[in-house]
């Protein structure tokens, strides 16, 4: 079963996942979790090259080799 994105009123297929480690200040994105994970975010490939990390915080974006991840 496909998952939909995240974020509100968004029909799109889920290709990416979104987490926070706020002890590093840290938001984390990446191809998208073999699980659904109940403190992941699963965004779409435009919610994905959209996202930012909060003011003060990094974000780090990991991507599959050889593969583009998250263009729309």
């Amino acid at each position: 079963m496909k998952r939909r994105c995240s974020r509100t009123a968004c029909p799109a297929e889920a290709v990416a996942t979104l987490t926070f480690d706020y002890a590093d200040s840290m938001a984390v994105l990446g191809p998208l979790s073999i699980a659904s994970e109940p403190h992941g975010y699963d965004l779409c490939a435009v919610h994905a090259q959209r996202t930012s990390a909060p003011v003060g915080w990094q974000i780090v974006r990991y991507a599959t080799p050889g593969r583009v991840d998250f263009t729309a």
